[in-house]
């Protein structure tokens, strides 16, 4: 708890006398993640330091070591994150690719090296870095007592998830998510919940979730949880051992496998199916402050045969008795009547890919948020499925 608290206080240069120079150890192979508070900022990229000194605020005097976390940090985000620096502690880390947690808000970027909570700040002697060390910043937050200065609210812990590699298309296989305390220990969490599969799937006591993957190749999985830091996107890949798929090889004398549900419009069916949305970046019933309200809307829409012919969405705001619906044509919201189905759609694009910049952050208000696709054999996704095609959220 104390560790946390003197986390937060960094940015008010309270730590002077905490950290010396930082002692290089040479440059080296490892991986940076970043996760903002609402989206991945930097996925788990692999970089090599270098001993090239790291200078935020062009002082000749301000420089932390390139073989360190925040060379490390330099290189995986091509420079882009800042802060202030103090004496004796080095360089504050308050910003990452535009995304901003500073003393005096409870919220603040945490550094982690190999599932540990660091003791120093990104120019400290112990985040110099070795061969192979996994750095990750998260969001952790500590709402202070004013009295003792200790975090009064539980703290946030970043996940892990492993699951096979390999996986046979269609067959149930186990993966497994921990949390990690500050001093690294790990220990087996329920509630999670595991996305990249067929459906979502929630961990059990002990930690475990079935999940399956029907259609093969490659694929990735990850793991959150409310109070959590999301674990990092693990690859897996489903195979029959003989298709071809992930490293497998095909027999030269057997037929091109071609697999069908006799309605999807593949291998010559008829396709009777809609191609499935699923909104991201937005998690079912989250809350937003004000200043951190979304702008930006992303989805991703399912493949399809026939391929896509329009993407629609529909986001409707309810304050009180008033209602409004999002227009993408005026790019402002209109008084509609209240009741989600009475508010009209609006057509975005027909790309795969959704990604939607709303023209400010949205006011305060319970939002309902739809993502429709239609392809070219005018199937609709109609069906609404909450945490999927649908996200109710809030703004406060």
């Amino acid at each position: 708890m104390v560790s946390r608290l003197l986390s937060v206080l960094v940015g008010g240069a309270l730590l002077g006398a905490l950290a010396g120079p930082a002692l290089a150890t040479g440059p080296a192979d490892v991986t940076v993640r970043v996760e903002g508070a609402a989206a991945t900022l930097v996925p788990r990229t692999a970089v090599r330091t270098d001993t090239t000194a790291i200078n935020k605020d062009g002082n000749p005097a301000h420089a932390c070591s390139g073989t360190g976390a925040a060379g490390a940090l330099e290189k995986a985000t091509g420079g882009n994150w800042s802060g202030p620096w103090f004496d004796g502690l080095g360089y504050a880390v308050n910003t990452i690719r535009g995304e901003t947690h500073a003393f005096p808000a409870p919220e603040y970027f945490s550094l982690w090296i190999n599932h540990r909570s660091a003791s120093e700040g990104v120019c400290g002697t112990t985040t110099e870095l070795q061969q192979g060390d996994d750095v990750l910043f998260f969001v952790d937050r500590c709402v202070a007592d004013p009295v003792t200065f200790l975090c009064t609210n539980p703290p946030v812990l970043p996940l892990g998830l492993s699951t096979p590699r390999r996986v046979t298309p269609g067959v149930p296989f186990t993966v497994s998510v921990v949390e990690y305390a500050a001093d690294g220990t790990a220990s087996p969490v329920s509630g999670a919940t595991v996305t990249g599969g067929d459906a979502p799937a929630a961990t059990t006591g002990a930690g475990s979730a079935a999940v399956t993957a029907s259609a093969a190749g490659p694929f990735s999985l990850r793991a959150t949880k409310d109070n959590r830091a999301p674990s990092a996107s693990e690859a897996a890949c489903a195979t029959s051992g003989a298709d071809g798929q992930c490293g497998t090889a095909v027999p030269a004398d057997a037929p091109v496998p071609c697999a069908s549900n006799g309605r999807d419009g593949r291998c010559g069916s008829t396709d009777k199916e809609a191609p499935a949305a699923t909104i991201t970046g937005i998690r079912e019933q989250q809350r937003f402050t004000r200043a951190k309200a979304p702008r930006r809307i992303a989805a991703t829409i399912a493949s399809d045969p026939s391929g896509l012919q329009v993407v629609k969405l529909r986001l409707t705001r309810r304050v009180g008795p008033r209602c409004t619906y999002y227009s993408a044509r005026s790019e402002r919201f209109r008084r509609a009547p209240c009741g989600v189905t009475r508010s009209p759609w609006s057509a975005i694009g027909d790309r795969e890919q959704v990604d939607y910049l709303l023209p400010e952050k949205l006011p305060r208000g319970r939002y309902v948020l739809d993502v429709n696709a239609v392809d070219k054999a005018h199937n609709r996704d109609d069906a609404r499925r909450r945490g999927g095609n649908r996200i109710v959220f809030h703004v406060r």
